[in-house]
């Protein structure tokens, strides 16, 4: 065999044996992706049959596949065992990252001082108990006026008009004829005549100091305030009774507020009120309510509270707006964010924020409201958790699973209630501030039998500035404390009914 031969077999042989490597190298490779070690770790979730995929913030718009939804957001996948029963606590699951898209915000329910104060709108207004009318006693004619208009604001003692008066005119000069008769008696019964004509009291004396008629009269304003009509012109003849001007004083005006008619259970006369004005930025007026006027306006379903504001130098003028708060004290409830209250109009709702990422609504019946927070009466209990915004995207979203609100008188099950820390008692009783500050309060109180306390002067450590907030020494108050490491501690306080 020659050598060309034997070397062209040789390299036959190691192409061959290149293609066998290569093709056994490929088996292997392949073999590795289809091992069933590949297919045991597959997710978990990708066994699950999925419903539909859809944007949280968009809960009723639906996809077939993923993607991005119409607000261009990442589309999450629905399964079928989503909201089931079982041993899951019911309620629709949410993950953290579309919690934050959501923007969504959990606050606990607590206990808290609520202030039951109001706000309304009113106007100034003239005080209608102190108008003048003035009138003319008897007929006349108008010789002169003074420069007067419907808006003036005048003196007491005003002059208006001079009125000739001819009734007068022979009713004292015979008053004066009989004076000079000596007859005592018949002057006395002219003078008398005098009176009962509509003469004043000072134009009597001054025909006895002259002794001679006076015909012509000043008419005067007998209140000082503005001229609400002005019915006396030059030159005009007057009748006994006939109304010439009428004087509005200004000493005091009403403030008229509008108050929803939702609070006129709370409504009682003398209950503070503090008015600030846009004409006087920082300054407050201080009053009372006067009067809860008996009607109300069916239109915006108010009612009106009349207040008495003193008017010093006249600063308040009838037209102005002004700002009202009513301030009826304060007391301990439970509260929630009233932006987490849900009203539909059939119920009132919150959504209930548990464990493992899931919501759920719960029916609430609420109370009072003030200072941004809701009582509520009904339905939750202290320490357990809502969603303060964003839940009206949750509700839609649970709405979707089917889930039925929670209804009240249900307790939450220990799944969902979170543990609440015990806290050290509190003893209540009444007493008189006799000093106050931001960190403590001097009570004067009465005896605490728990606590086999007598009645003794005590000073109590304030755990929030906001529970002395408005309080005043000497003011009668009911309190609660608890009795800690560091001493007697407020943890409530309320002024005591009637007081």
């Amino acid at each position: 065999m020659s050598d060309t031969t034997i070397t062209r077999a040789r390299l036959v042989a190691a192409a061959s044996a290149l293609v066998l490597a290569a093709g056994g190298l490929g088996f292997g490779l392949a073999k590795l992706g289809t091992s069933p070690a590949a297919d045991q770790t597959a997710s978990p979730a990708s066994q699950k049959k999925i419903l539909y995929w859809y944007d949280p913030m968009i809960p009723a718009e639906r996809h077939d596949g993923p993607g991005l939804s119409s607000m261009g957001m990442k589309l999450i996948p629905r399964y079928a065992d989503e909201g089931a029963g079982g041993s899951v606590a019911p309620g629709v699951a949410i993950d953290p990252a579309s919690l934050q898209r959501l923007g969504a915000r959990i606050v606990e329910v607590e206990r808290g001082s609520l202030s039951s104060s109001a706000s309304a709108a009113g106007t100034i207004e003239f005080n209608d108990r102190n108008v003048a009318v003035v009138q003319a006693r008897s007929g006349g004619f108008v010789q002169r006026v003074y420069a007067r208009a419907p808006g003036d604001v005048v003196p007491a003692g005003a002059p208006l008009a001079d009125i000739l008066v001819p009734e007068w005119a022979g009713a004292q000069a015979e008053y004066l004829a009989v004076r000079r008769t000596g007859d005592a008696g018949l002057a006395r019964a002219a003078r008398q005549r005098l009176s009962l004509l509509g003469m004043p009291a000072g134009s009597i004396a001054a025909t006895e100091r002259t002794g001679r008629p006076q015909g012509v009269t000043t008419i005067s304003t007998p209140v000082g305030g503005v001229i609400k009509t002005l019915g006396v012109r030059q030159g005009m003849t007057v009748a006994q009774g006939q109304t010439l001007a009428e004087v509005n004083g200004l000493a005091t005006v009403w403030l008229n507020a509008a108050v929803p008619e939702a609070l006129a259970g709370k409504l009682r006369i003398g209950t503070p009120v503090t008015a600030t004005l846009a004409a006087f930025p920082g300054e407050n007026f201080r009053g009372r309510i006067a009067a809860i006027l008996p009607q109300a306006e069916a239109a915006s379903r108010t009612l009106t509270i009349r207040v008495e504001l003193p008017n010093r130098a006249g600063r308040l003028r009838p037209g102005m707006f002004a700002s009202v708060a009513l301030d009826q004290g304060s007391r301990d409830a439970l509260l929630v964010p009233s932006e987490a209250v849900i009203r539909t109009g059939r119920r009132t709702l919150v959504m209930l924020a548990g464990p493992g990422g899931r919501f759920r609504a719960a029916e609430v019946r609420t109370g009072a409201e003030g200072g941004g927070k809701t009582e509520i009466v009904a339905g939750l209990t202290e320490g357990e958790k809502v969603v303060a915004s964003g839940q009206f995207l949750i509700d839609s979203e649970a709405s979707l699973a089917g889930l039925d609100a929670r209804p009240i008188g249900v307790e939450a099950s220990p799944a969902t209630k979170p543990a609440v820390k015990p806290t050290a008692p509190i003893y209540e009783t009444v007493g008189s501030i006799e000093a106050i500050d931001r960190s403590s309060v001097t009570l004067s109180h009465q005896p605490v039998p728990a606590i086999g306390w007598p009645a003794m002067t005590m000073t109590f450590r304030v755990a929030d500035p906001a529970l002395v907030r408005g309080y005043r020494k000497g003011e009668r108050v009911r309190f609660g404390f608890d009795q800690l490491a560091d001493g007697p501690t407020l943890r409530r306080m309320t002024r005591e009914a009637g007081r």
